[in-house]
């Protein structure tokens, strides 16, 4: 099946000033997703000893976190798409700080995992709405081009996220840092109120409903080029979460890198992720949407099979670990803005319902990927480089045997 139309922006695009508030604002408000991942990847050792659980459990809550996403957008996407987008988002952030205080005062590791999942689910709503708010306002390369800033604001946040985790570790206890996760998410209720407006007006909107939503589903899964993109994105952010969760047993206890080291080094990484973001519209002059992402794609499968081989062989020690680690995600530079590029501008009408499989795909894929990184030894890096390999190998496939074999694709 071939892409529907695409449709005009719901509203007339900002620019100036009006284009750098949104970048803020939107940023601001993604950027507590990542900040609720990594802000306590230090404190994993930590609550391991406190609540007398072993590194995969604790490595649940990063899993309970990442299903509560994945279903989250199936059930917000739609919402957004009916009652607009605003409404869904203010009762998200709200809910996230609620869902923060609870995981502060988890007295075993089972319930600090079951909080992260309703954590999760309300992150869902920030995620959704703000991709969909971007292709209610753009569309086409111009999606690539704001995603790739809004990669620049988010990229902020993992770099400092396990500096101020550790920070908040040498004051008081792993609690504390979802305490600030809370007072974070109360100041973003703020910030969402004052300076986010309604992007999909009444007439835009799709009917209410189960039997909606479904009809809406049924549509998107039937175009498989649309698929495609989603898996990719879903499995170049499972890399990412492959890395997410075995660095910090990997890089802490296999190579004994201090909570401090361990945040300088997690941070450079997001450094060079925010850096080829920034890249990716200066290439898009010269290049398609396709073939950078192609490029992204080759790329990361080359830094995870060397990542592979290091860590079945030990040769190279930590800095043959570091180097393909910061390939591969300063590859996600390049692939994760240009994934929405092409498929929300493939179903504009629908673009929280879009949106949210593209957000359910990469969080769940990322669900599954992360507690097996840890299951067969996590203080080695082999574990960590089968799994982004793995993913890589299937991004690759459906890159260059499904989207760039498109008939007439959209020509950006």
């Amino acid at each position: 099946m071939t892409a529907t139309a695409p449709t005009r922006p719901a509203r007339e695009s900002p620019t100036g000033r009006r284009y750098v508030q949104l970048v803020l604002v939107l940023g601001a408000l993604i950027a507590l997703g990542p900040l609720t991942i990594d802000m306590y990847l230090p404190a994993f050792p930590r609550i391991g000893d406190d609540l007398g659980a072993s590194d995969s459990a604790v490595q649940l809550t990063l899993t309970g976190m990442l299903l509560g996403l994945a279903v989250g957008q199936l059930v917000i996407g739609p919402l957004s798409d009916a009652f607009g987008r605003r409404r869904p988002l203010m009762v998200g952030i709200a809910t996230h700080a609620v869902a923060s205080l609870a995981c502060a005062v988890a007295p075993t590791i089972g319930v600090l995992a079951t909080v992260r999942v309703v954590q999760g689910f309300a992150g869902a709503a920030i995620s959704v709405v703000a991709m969909a708010t971007v292709r209610d306002l753009f569309e086409g390369v111009a999606v690539a081009r704001i995603m790739s800033r809004l990669m620049l604001v988010i990229g902020l946040a993992p770099i400092l996220a396990p500096t101020i985790g550790g920070f908040v570790l040498t004051f008081t206890s792993w609690r504390g840092i979802f305490v600030v996760l809370a007072a974070a998410a109360v100041l973003l209720v703020g910030v969402a109120f004052l300076f986010l407006r309604e992007t999909l007006p009444v007439d835009r909107r799709r009917p209410a409903g189960v039997r909606s939503s479904l009809a809406a589903y049924r549509e998107l899964l039937r175009d498989r080029v649309f698929v495609a993109l989603a898996v990719i994105g879903g499995s170049m952010m499972a890399a990412i979460f492959a890395y997410v969760s075995g660095a910090p047993f990997v890089l802490q206890d296999g190579f004994g890198l201090d909570t401090r080291t361990f945040g300088l080094v997690f941070g450079l990484n997001a450094a060079g992720l925010t850096l080829t973001s920034q890249v990716n519209p200066v290439l898009l002059r010269w290049f398609t949407v396709r073939q950078v992402l192609g490029g992204a794609i080759v790329g990361a499968g080359l830094a995870a099979a060397v990542l592979l081989t290091v860590g079945l062989t030990g040769a190279g020690g930590l800095v043959a670990v570091l180097v393909p680690l910061a390939v591969l995600v300063s590859t996600a530079g390049l692939a994760l803005p240009n994934v929405p590029a092409l498929a929300l501008t493939r179903h504009g009408e629908a673009a929280g319902t879009a949106a949210a499989v593209l957000g359910c795909v990469q969080f769940g894929v990322g669900a599954v990927v992360a507690p097996l990184v840890g299951a067969f030894g996590s203080t080695t890096a082999a574990p960590m480089g089968a799994a982004m390999l793995a993913v890589t190998l299937l991004a690759g496939v459906l890159m260059f045997g499904v989207v760039r074999r498109e008939r007439n694709p959209p020509r950006f």
